[in-house]
C-alpha cells in the first residue's frame, strides 16, 4: 500500500520528465507544515541558482505555515530570479495539488515578473 508522500513524489517524476522537455529552468516548490521554499534549478537539474524560503529572516517575522507566507516567497523568488537574469520558468508544484500555498506562491511569482 502506497503511502500519500510515495504518490505525491510518483506525481513529482511525472511532472518533472514533461517538465525536462522544455529544456528551460524550473521553479520548484517545497511545503512543510510550517515553511515554504522554492528553488530555480538549472535546465540539467545539477544546480540551484537562486532559492528562497520562509526561514530567511526577512520573511521570518510573519506568518510562515500559510498562504500568506507562501505569497512573499513567490514574491522574493520572482525579484531574486529576474535580478539573476531568469524570465520564464517552468513551475513544478512538486506533486502538490495547485491550491493554497502552491497557488499563491505561483501567483505572486506571476504578479512580481515572473513568466510560466
Amino acid at each position: 500500500m502506497k503511502s500519500k508522500r510515495d504518490a505525491r513524489l510518483k506525481r513529482a517524476r511525472k511532472g518533472r520528465s514533461k517538465i525536462r522537455e522544455l529544456l528551460v529552468p524550473r521553479l520548484c516548490v517545497y511545503r512543510s507544515p510550517r515553511h515554504t521554499y522554492a528553488q530555480i534549478i538549472s535546465e540539467d537539474g545539477a544546480q540551484v541558482k537562486v532559492a528562497a524560503s520562509t526561514l530567511e529572516s526577512a520573511l521570518r517575522d510573519g506568518p510562515t505555515g500559510n498562504i500568506e507566507g507562501a505569497a512573499k516567497v513567490g514574491a522574493l523568488i520572482a525579484e531574486r530570479a529576474k535580478a539573476a537574469g531568469f524570465e520564464r520558468v517552468a513551475f513544478d508544484r512538486s506533486g502538490y495539488k495547485y491550491h493554497g500555498r502552491v497557488k499563491a506562491l505561483a501567483d505572486a511569482a506571476r504578479e512580481a515578473g515572473l513568466q510560466f
